[in-house]
């Protein structure tokens, strides 16, 4: 149980930091933060890990180079999410 909150705090400080970078911070929320942590850690170790070959937050391997992993991840997510944002803007696909 404990591995599980701290998989969640430390996804959220993911989150955040990687918010602050794209500049998206204060737009989303915590839930929103745990999310962008979690699923960039993911993303990070299904694209990353296996070119890099460092572990992530995921795999229960909270140690530096796993932290920055999950934090590029969670910023790839973000680049991704912002460059459709504007592309649906700029068609009219969104109001």
């Amino acid at each position: 149980m404990l591995n599980f909150i701290v998989w969640i705090v430390v996804g959220a400080i993911i989150g955040w930091i990687a918010s602050m970078i794209m500049g998206t911070n204060g737009r989303q929320g915590l839930l929103l933060d745990i999310i962008v942590g979690l699923v960039g850690a993911f993303i990070a170790g299904f694209v990353l890990t296996p070119l890099i070959g460092v572990g992530t937050i995921n795999d229960g391997n909270f140690s530096f180079p796993a932290l920055m992993m999950s934090l590029l991840g969670a910023v790839i997510l973000l680049v991704v999410v912002k460059f459709f944002n504007r592309r649906g803007f700029k068609s009219g696909l969104t109001r």
